[in-house]
């Protein structure tokens, strides 16, 4: 499960000015359109071209569960990428991301200090320069655990130690058992 790309990417779709296609046809002819052809789209979603074309033609109108789970994500990472594009940018240059969680957050750090972790709420406005790594990672195609460390080095900065004015001498931060996780732009 992409915990942290997938909450990443449903914050980008917030942005959207009009909803994704809703009949399978007209997903696919969208995709067909967007890969220039039937034939990236078979190889794209692992069915056959011929089967493409009969979706386009709505000659079939319900996909299998399997075909219906990759299509509607295939959708929605293609749809109005000027949008996503700008949405992105003002995440990374001056609006930031907000984080609201409710996760296990607990740290390492010098003996004689608390550093028991606990499952916490948080809803944590992180500032452009740490939302401008987490969109540069995502463009770079960057797996969950990479996002993950952004996600977790951020939140180490902006909420345990406060930008710098508080428990400067954290070592390592654990960010498990993730309930609820979903960014903001």
């Amino acid at each position: 499960m992409s915990t942290f790309g997938d909450g990443f990417d449903k914050a980008v779709q917030k942005a959207f000015t009009r909803p994704t296609p809703k009949s399978v046809g007209a997903q696919m002819r969208y995709l067909v359109k967007q890969y220039r052809g039937t034939k990236a789209v078979a190889q794209t979603l692992r069915i056959s071209q011929r089967t493409v074309e009969r979706y386009v033609k709505d000659q079939i109108k319900k996909p299998r569960p399997d075909l219906a789970g990759r299509l509607e994500p295939g959708v929605k990472r293609r749809w109005q990428p000027q949008i996503r594009a700008e949405a992105r940018e003002k995440a990374a240059s001056t609006g930031g991301i907000v984080v609201d969680t409710r996760a296990r957050l607990g740290y390492v750090a010098p003996v004689g200090s608390t550093d028991e972790d606990g499952v916490r709420y948080l809803t944590v406005a992180l500032p452009s320069r740490h939302a401008a790594r987490l969109v540069e990672a995502q463009e770079q195609g960057a797996g969950d655990d990479r996002l993950r460390e952004i996600a977790v080095e951020a939140l180490k900065e902006t909420y345990l130690q406060d930008g710098g004015r508080r428990a400067g001498s954290l070592e390592e931060v654990h960010f498990t058992d993730i309930e609820h996780l979903e960014f903001d732009l």
